[in-house]
């Protein structure tokens, strides 16, 4: 069993490397792999306590991660829907790129020191799409934005879970 669910595992792996060759899109690689591997998994397993415990954790924190992302995303959504972001949109009014991208890393700073990071990032990026039409410009600012949220929970007295538990581990 474990040798048939490693050789899965590495062909998964090499599909979603040659990703643009064979024209399939890696994340329904990634699906079909993780399928087949829990598939070959239950069928071979010899408990079956023991796969409904571990399939039920699995599925509950993927789950509890889906949720949370559709919760944040239908309330930036509605927020959206009803214009809440042009009172922000229209104050910003920089042409610098430089000071727009000062701006928003402020922004997203003192904002994730309150939100969520997850969710700092999902509002400051659809602001982002509304002030800046190219797409390369808007890759480079959300690198910043990425990087500023993360800054921004770790410094909150909160804490944000993963710089914390990076803390803890010696990592930084």
């Amino acid at each position: 069993m474990i040798g048939l669910l490693i050789a899965i595992f590495i062909l998964g792996y090499v599909f979603i490397a040659f990703e643009y060759t064979i024209k399939i899109n890696k994340a329904a690689i990634a699906l079909i792999t993780a399928v087949l591997c829990w598939t070959v998994y239950i069928l071979f397993s010899p408990s079956e306590l023991l796969i409904n415990v571990q399939l039920t954790h699995r599925l509950g924190e993927l789950s509890g991660i889906l949720f949370f992302l559709l919760g944040s995303m239908t309330i930036v959504e509605l927020i959206d829907a009803h214009n809440g972001f042009d009172i922000i949109t229209t104050r910003i009014n920089q042409t610098d790129k430089r000071r727009l991208l000062w701006i928003l890393a402020f922004i997203t700073f003192l904002l994730s020191a309150v939100l969520n990071n997850l969710t700092t990032v999902i509002v400051i990026i659809s602001l982002l799409r509304k002030l800046i039409k190219n797409q390369q410009d808007r890759l480079y600012f959300t690198g910043i934005i990425v990087i500023a949220a993360n800054a921004g929970g770790a410094w909150t007295p909160i804490g944000d879970v993963t710089t914390t538990m990076l803390w803890i581990g010696g990592q930084i």
